[in-house]
């Protein structure tokens, strides 16, 4: 069975994060800039977690998992070094249809976290379906040095030229293609800048151009 690549819009969604230790911990912060709801429930938690509680990034239960806890959850993540209780986790939220990870027990997966590679709002996402995170990290640190550091300021540069050509040029091959022409080349937030005087020669908009 493949698995199937998603990106998840989260700001908002209620996340339920079943253990407080350093494995929950991992997992609250690569979900840190999502905007989800963050809740964990665990008996005890170390001071990081205990900490983002007080600051308000979280809310904490200081409780055992029960069933119940999955009724008002988005996903669920299993983060215990107890496999029953992962397990536990799992199955309750499988039974109300609510997809859940346990961490690192594939069997007790709906769905994996990937080694991901950021550039700003660039992410390159690697995932070996549970199979060897080990090759997953391995391959991130690659592709994390073969990518140029300022790519993330490249990308919202052509984000913006993007919205300025789709803006000018009326929808059709023409577009098309030069979106696809600048999105191979050097972009920046000059006036000047090749890509963007290859979109609108002389400054000019498409608008502009049949103006009489």
């Amino acid at each position: 069975m493949d698995l199937f690549p998603i990106y998840l819009k989260l700001e908002g969604r209620r996340i339920l994060i079943v253990g407080g230790g350093n494995v929950g911990l991992e997992k609250i912060t690569s979900l840190s800039t999502s905007g989800a709801r963050l809740r964990v429930v665990a008996p005890v938690a170390i001071e990081a977690v205990r900490q983002l509680a007080d600051a308000g990034k979280l809310t904490w239960e200081a409780r055992a998992f029960a069933d119940e806890d999955v009724l008002d959850a988005d996903l669920v993540i299993a983060a215990t070094d107890q496999p029953a209780v992962n397990r536990a986790v799992f199955l309750a939220a499988s039974r109300r249809h609510v997809l859940c990870n346990s961490a690192d027990d594939p069997p007790n997966c709906d769905f994996y976290f990937p080694s991901i590679v950021r550039r700003g709002k660039l992410q390159i996402a690697i995932s070996t379906a549970g199979e060897s995170p080990a090759l997953a990290q391995q391959l991130r640190r690659e592709i994390d040095a073969a990518l140029p550091a300022d790519m993330g300021a490249t990308l919202d540069a052509l984000g913006q030229l993007r919205r300025d050509v789709i803006s000018a040029y009326p929808p059709g091959e023409e577009r098309k293609r030069l979106l696809h022409a600048l999105a191979q080349r050097p972009v920046c937030e000059a006036e000047e800048c090749p890509a963007r005087l290859q979109a609108f020669p002389a400054g000019q908009t498409r608008e502009q151009e049949v103006l009489p």
